[in-house]
């Protein structure tokens, strides 16, 4: 695994396909301001994990707002997801998840740091 934390095009959903699947066969749980849905499936991009990071048109207006409530979660997890990589790994399972802003105002990064590590956690759990 590359020790870098970068945030690679094939750690992201992008294939309908991918994204149909997770929300069809979805489990899902809530990591305040976070709504996190997740498939237990090997994305088709080759990775371990495969992300999506959305924020709902109907609570921000403003595409400036929403882009930079979805920048303060991809940057959330591009540093947390280390730990969730290698347990994937050494469980032999791949994952799709989605990241759905679901707070009715703008977050700090602290908040939001906060709120992605509970959430990486519990998805860890799950796995189990």
């Amino acid at each position: 695994m590359d020790n870098r934390l970068t945030l690679k095009k094939e750690e992201r959903i992008s294939i309908q396909k991918e994204i149909d699947c997770l929300f069809e066969q979805r489990d899902a749980f809530i990591s305040y301001p976070l709504r996190v849905v997740y498939v237990k499936q090997k994305p088709l991009s080759g990775s371990t994990v495969a992300i999506l990071v959305s924020v709902p048109k109907k609570k921000f207006k403003h595409a400036v707002q929403r882009n930079r409530m979805k920048r303060l979660m991809r940057e959330a997890y591009r540093l947390n997801k280390t730990s969730l990589i290698r347990h994937c790994q050494e469980k032999e399972c791949g994952l799709l998840i989605a990241f759905i802003f679901i707070g009715n105002e703008l977050c700090r990064w602290e908040e939001m740091e906060t709120a992605m590590q509970t959430a990486l956690d519990t998805l860890k759990e799950k796995l189990e």
